[in-house]
């Protein structure tokens, strides 16, 4: 009996020898770690109301652009670079003659109802926008007007265009919509759809609720779609709360009410920067502010006409004073009218820095003198003197003053005129101005068609009425190409004459700024087409994390 005692004992303390060692080797052996996984809810403040959660709606309001990029697909998206690359088409060609596009679309996507995307959704979608009575952007609705859109099967869709257009890729970066619901919907009814609150997408999110209060949407909250074609988003919701401004989306985050705001502005980022659990991430938007001058008006504003004159504006203008001084560093002084860090822009593009006896010297071999005791430069008894509209905007008008007293400095005597956005707009349409501050919009394909070609100086957008026949053939010949190197040469060419040319005033690219809150990982943005495209990492961002073991050979 004794001896079987002593041989339990024995085994006891061997087996506790044992599980030593084992925890020993394991202890060293591996180790446990936080990662990401499924679940929590962000919580972001942004300014304004959704209209219609549909992207054939959205082009106006950012509310639904933001909306629509979590909870739907286009065939296509941009990048970071403005580079149109894959969405719901994996691939697609590009004919010789740049007429016929054939899209591949992917066959594991589906809508967040369940049903199997397919080319039916893609003609059902580019029919609405061919509708005459579509009530979108008006040059969207006419570009689809003239496409030719038809189905090969359910998972090849053919595209011709009328005649070569290289920017017609941008085009299909339009969010689709589902045929299998709104099948036999005119395109004028879809303001009044309950769908636009109701929607049924493909993104990486889906409309889970629509909170209204006294007639308005007050918040949306959106749930994670598990079928979603790409790995599938960490945070399993995301609720938008709507305020009237981003400043007041601000104070709701210092409230806590909000765990990120959708863009905090200038005024608030002394404040924001003071948060210590307020993460910021700033990116170039594809955005830049520029003075027009009038060209077109030779009769009254002659030293527009001269480059010398030109030239002599922009060397005297302390374009970095103003970004730092007036937007506290949140802008890159702008050298080209193509957004710097995009696929066509030229790195090496002639820089115009401040040097005001440069300045002084190319207006005086233009004939601009400056009077004995006087302080306006003249030639021939004319006057350098002309008026600068600037809208009531704040920034706007303490930008307009400034450059106003810079070139003040070399004798140029410049008018500030501060007035409503809607009259400067109405002003330039009219090409009733002499110059102009504002800001231009321009994501996506380079093309400056629009802007800069002989033909737009009417009626189109060559507000500045820049009748240089180089430049528009360079541009003209740039939008019918199709090989994306000989858009990049035709390009640089039309960025180094414009250098020399200065047909306007290029002032800077602003800097978009968003705040989240450190409870919130894995967030990264980079230069941004749209300020939606702050969500383009979303399927990478996290809150909740899970305890796992790992080896300590893997760390």
């Amino acid at each position: 009996m004794r001896r079987t005692v002593r041989w339990q004992a024995l085994l006891i303390g061997v087996g506790m020898a044992l599980a030593a060692i084992l925890l020993t080797y394991l202890a060293l052996t591996y180790t446990t770690t936080q990662v990401p996984t499924v679940g929590g809810t962000y919580v972001e403040g942004t300014a304004g109301t959704p209209h219609s959660i549909n992207p054939l709606l959205s082009a106006y309001n950012e509310v639904d652009r933001d909306l629509c990029a979590l909870v739907f697909n286009g065939l296509t998206r941009f990048n970071e670079r403005g580079e149109v690359v894959p969405d719901l088409a994996e691939s697609w060609e590009i004919s010789l003659d740049g007429l016929t596009y054939i899209f591949h679309l992917r066959d594991n996507v589906y809508w967040h109802d369940g049903v199997p995307f397919t080319a039916d959704d893609v003609v059902f979608t580019t029919h609405l926008l061919q509708d005459p009575d579509y009530p979108g952007p008006p040059d969207v609705g006419a570009l689809w007007q003239a496409v030719k859109v038809v189905k090969i099967d359910d998972h090849t869709v053919r595209m011709v265009l009328p005649e070569p257009f290289a920017p017609f890729l941008d085009y299909t970066t339009i969010g689709l919509l589902p045929a299998h619901l709104l099948e036999g919907t005119p395109s004028a009814d879809l303001p009044t759809l309950e769908f636009n609150l109701k929607p049924v997408g493909t993104g990486p999110f889906r409309v889970a609720e629509v909170q209204t209060a006294e007639g308005e949407i007050r918040s949306v909250l959106l749930e994670r779609n598990p079928r979603y074609f790409r790995p599938g988003p960490l945070v399993e919701h995301i609720r938008f709360r709507f305020y009237p401004s981003y400043s007041t989306a601000f104070r709701a985050y210092q409230n806590g009410d909000v765990e990120g705001v959708g863009e905090i502005q200038l005024e608030d980022l002394p404040a924001a920067r003071q948060e210590t659990d307020l993460n910021l991430y700033s990116a170039q938007l594809a955005q830049y502010s520029i003075i027009f001058l009038n060209l077109a008006r030779a009769d009254d504003l002659p030293f527009f006409q001269e480059v010398k004159v030109r030239q002599a504006l922009l060397y005297g203008l302390d374009r970095e004073a103003i970004v730092q001084d007036l937007l506290d560093g949140q802008g890159l002084v702008a050298h080209s009218p193509i957004i710097a860090g995009t696929w066509a822009y030229d790195p090496d593009v002639r820089r115009y820095e401040y040097d005001p006896d440069q300045a002084r010297a190319l207006l005086d071999e233009a004939g601009w003198k400056m009077p004995p005791g006087g302080a306006v430069r003249s030639k021939e008894d004319h006057p350098l003197s002309f008026e600068l509209l600037a809208s009531t905007d704040p920034l706007h008008e303490a930008i307009a003053n400034e450059v106003a007293r810079q070139w003040g400095e070399l004798g140029i005597q410049v008018t500030v005129v501060v007035t409503a956005p809607a009259e400067i707009r109405d002003a330039l349409e009219k090409r009733e101005y002499q110059a102009a501050l504002v800001d231009l919009a321009l994501p996506g394909d380079p093309d400056p068609y629009p802007l800069w070609h002989q033909t737009e100086i009417t009626r189109g957008q060559n507000y500045a009425g820049l009748d240089h026949r180089r430049i528009s053939e360079i541009i003209e010949t740039a939008r019918i190409v199709v090989d994306r190197q000989q858009r990049i040469d035709l390009y640089r060419e039309f960025q180094q004459v414009f250098a020399d040319e200065v047909p306007a005033i290029l002032l800077y690219y602003p800097i978009y700024t968003y705040g989240v809150s450190n409870k919130v990982k894995g967030v990264q943005i980079g230069p941004l087409m749209y300020p939606s495209d702050r969500f383009a990492t979303v399927n990478r961002w996290y809150v909740a994390t899970k305890r796992v073991i790992i080896s300590q050979a893997a760390r």
